[in-house]
């Protein structure tokens, strides 16, 4: 086990250590409420029940249908029914067992639920452990469109037991992966260079390694949300790849996972960076390749770029009407940039876009 200095991070291999951890916070006086999707709860749900039960006044489970279609302001009514009915009051506390939906979810009900109430993150995808869970980033998805109804509420902690990777689904894995590379290739060339180094390692996931990884990659997060914590400036940085990403995500009826829509949103944007002479051709293929041994995509089908960059209007990091839209420097060196023009951000999407219908080298 190790917990961060500063932050309440904490990395060990089981549940066994979570009491203590809230013990700290209080938990002995409290009623907590795991909230969870139907899929982890089949995993985990009982395992976490039986290491709580008797360290809290009372402990209650709440789960939803696993999916990004539950994360609505639906679920979240049904979730407020649920505390109510519980009698949850100001003075106990919520744990989102899960991945970044249920993280997302439960935190935005915690900061609205009797106008907040206090909630811990145990995230059980890398996606989430490495990404979600950290800054206080909550929110639902409005009519399909990404977390448009949020709030700001940082979490009490954030307990990360990695044996839970095990029985992540590889597809699901890889996808978390994404934002593990993001996070090197905004901040740290070294961490980028680390996580190449060690591909086999974390393709076999490999715990030790990946001890390491979600340490080092929870580290640079940690540091941009704690400069920027209401992203007034560089924390924006931390949504490379997204603007695209999430209008494929949209585009594709979230077919495709969040991590492989960023990876395709990120080659999309190195693609702008090199188009703009902020990065070398040779640094954009880079970019673009570094993908493949980790199973994400670089290219998307069945989209219709035209309808992607209409959507990315709709995404909520427009100001003023201009697009926020982050680009690369460098391997390590992340900006953000407002020039970015509706005919640049097509011929992005074109060079992503692979159309089954046009002829193509065999």
């Amino acid at each position: 086990m190790d917990k961060k200095p500063c932050y309440d991070i904490v990395v060990s291999k089981s549940f066994e250590e979570l009491p203590e951890e809230l013990k700290e916070l209080g938990a002995e006086e409290r009623k907590l409420c795991i909230v969870t999707d139907s899929n982890v709860k089949n995993f985990y749900g009982d395992a976490l029940s039986e290491v709580l039960e008797g360290k809290c006044r009372k402990l209650s489970v709440y789960a939803f249908p696993a999916g990004e279609d539950s994360k609505t302001l639906d679920t979240a009514r049904d979730l407020y029914r649920f505390l109510i009915e519980e009698g949850i009051d100001r003075k106990d506390m919520i744990l989102a067992l899960g991945g970044g939906v249920t993280g997302d979810l439960a935190g935005y009900v915690a900061a609205t639920y009797l106008r907040g109430i206090d909630y811990v993150q145990i995230p059980t995808s890398l996606l989430a452990q490495t990404d979600s869970s950290i800054g206080g980033k909550t929110g639902v998805d409005f009519d399909g469109y990404k977390n448009m109804v949020g709030a700001f509420k940082m979490p009490k902690l954030v307990y990360i037991n990695l044996s839970t990777l095990k029985t992540l689904p590889d597809r699901q894995f890889f996808s978390g992966f994404a934002e593990v590379m993001k996070h090197g290739l905004i901040k740290n060339a070294t961490f980028y260079e680390w996580l190449l180094a060690n591909m086999y390692e974390i393709c076999e996931k490999d715990l030790d390694t990946l001890e390491e990884m979600i340490l080092l990659s929870c580290a640079i997060k940690k540091t941009v949300v704690e400069k920027d914590p209401l992203e007034t400036g560089e924390r924006a940085l931390l949504n490379l790849g997204h603007t695209i990403g999430h209008a494929i995500e949209k585009a594709r009826n979230f077919e495709l996972y969040h991590g492989e829509c960023v990876a395709l949103g990120i080659v999309a944007a190195a693609f702008i960076s090199w188009k703009k002479e902020l990065i070398s051709q040779e640094e954009y293929l880079e970019v673009r390749d570094m993908f493949v041994p980790f199973y994400l995509p670089i290219s998307v089908d069945h989209i219709s770029p035209e309808e992607v960059v209409r959507l990315t209007k709709a995404d909520k990091k427009m100001e003023g009407g201009m697009l926020k839209f982050v680009l690369l420097k460098g391997i390590g060196k992340a900006v953000i940039d407002r020039s970015v023009t509706e005919e640049e951000l097509l011929a992005a999407v074109n060079e992503i876009y692979y159309d089954e219908e046009a002829p193509h080298e065999e």
